[in-house]
């Protein structure tokens, strides 16, 4: 039968001890926050330990922390978070450790504890520039050759840096800077009147 989250969290509490920088409960999910000088151990932990035995990998990705809170937080920029499931005990888990370094975010690579790692962290190296320590090919997976920046931190322009388009003199692919010009996104939303009144086929 598997564990509640605050039983789950309960033991994680007594298996992990001081390795557990924070950990909250909410919503039915259990968060823990670790160092990330003790990302591969911990992460090896929770895997092999017989309480826990978080065998599977779901997700990794990376956050900017940048404009969060309205730009009032004060802590470490990104983030790398964990989802983990253990299938035997069907239980899950969130984890997530802090980069050290705004300038160069920097953090062990999980591919020999979970190998599903390689493809998320190859992710969260190219959208947010998190460099992954011992990857085995840590390189771009979703934006094209050259490009410029990481397109999920929070600074970086919505129109990007340079545009390309087929140029038939040259008969090949070009980069420019970008043409369009800068302008602030404002949302709308567009309804009808009574849009959310009871009645409306």
């Amino acid at each position: 039968m598997p564990l509640n989250a605050e039983a789950l969290a309960a033991r994680l509490e007594e298996t992990l001890g001081e390795q557990l920088v924070g950990q909250t409960v909410a919503l039915g999910e259990v968060t823990i926050e670790v160092a990330p000088e003790d990302w591969i151990e911990l992460s090896t932990r929770l895997r092999d330990e017989p309480g826990l035995g978080f065998d599977t990998l779901i997700d990794l990705c990376g956050v900017d922390y940048s404009a969060y809170k309205d730009g009032a937080w004060e802590g470490n920029r990104y983030a790398v978070v964990l989802h983990l499931l253990s299938v035997r005990k069907n239980h899950r888990l969130r984890v997530r450790a802090f980069c050290a370094d705004d300038e160069f975010p920097l953090i062990a690579s999980l591919v020999d504890v979970w190998p599903a790692a390689n493809w998320f962290e190859r992710e969260a190296f190219d959208l947010y520039g998190i460099v992954f320590d011992g990857h085995p090919d840590l390189r771009r997976i979703l934006t094209d050759y050259g490009f410029i920046g990481h397109p999920f931190r929070k600074d970086f322009p919505i129109s990007g840096h340079v545009e390309m388009r087929y140029d038939p003199e040259l008969k090949r692919v070009v980069y420019e800077p970008v043409s369009i010009p800068e302008r602030e996104v404002t949302p709308r939303i567009l309804r009808e009147e009574n849009y959310g009144d009871s009645g409306r086929g």
